[in-house]
């Protein structure tokens, strides 16, 4: 199995959401023996927003390109290729005012293309990038899974919308939450990891 481990904290050693995506990396090699993880850290590694460079180069064929356009296409190819490369994705997404880290969004900006990941048809758009599991950890100070803050996470709706639509359908969402509150925050990261069953 080749597993593909997006980290998009900035709080390095210290991130909850980090520490809960490697114990979910973990339980992956265990059940996976042989499997190879790649890392790639978004907030060390930032992918660009999206400028008029990108987009041109995203709807020109290739054999049209100019050397400008040949560069701004380079990141998204890159995600994509690594994206289609791998079996298991598993995505850090710590909670940043309701919703992800900009760097997570940026580099979904990169992988959503017509064409490559997804396609028009008659009726609905089809993803197409199919047979990948994809695990979420989840970090925030708050309890936003149920109760009175679940209609303002926008994480899960976001992300379980956006990578259906392209293809990933297999999403499991493990939460360390809570992380703030006092009675809670002691325990939060241990019942997340016990809770994750893949």
């Amino acid at each position: 199995m080749k597993i593909l481990h997006l980290i998009s904290s900035p709080r390095g050693n210290e991130s909850f959401s980090i520490k809960l995506g490697d114990a979910i990396v973990k339980k992956l090699q265990q059940a996976n023996p042989g499997s190879t993880v790649t890392i790639y850290n978004l907030v060390d590694q930032p992918f660009p927003h999206l400028e008029e460079s990108h987009l041109t180069s995203f709807f020109t064929p290739p054999e049209q390109f100019t050397p400008e356009l040949a560069e701004a296409v380079k990141h998204s190819d890159q995600a994509i290729a690594q994206l289609m490369d791998a079996d298991a994705i598993v995505i850090g997404a710590p909670m940043y005012n309701f919703t992800i880290h900009s760097s997570l969004k940026a580099w979904i900006d990169h992988i959503v293309r017509a064409g490559k990941t997804f396609r028009y048809t008659e009726s609905w758009p089809e993803g197409l990038v199919k047979g990948k599991k994809v695990y979420v950890a989840i970090s925030s100070g708050g309890i936003y899974s149920e109760g009175d803050l679940k209609p303002i996470d926008f994480i899960e709706p976001y992300l379980k919308t956006v990578l259906g639509f392209l293809g990933m359908a297999d999403i499991k969402f493990f939460r360390a939450e809570g992380l703030k509150i006092p009675g809670v925050k002691e325990t939060a990261l241990e019942k997340a990891i016990e809770s994750i069953n893949l």
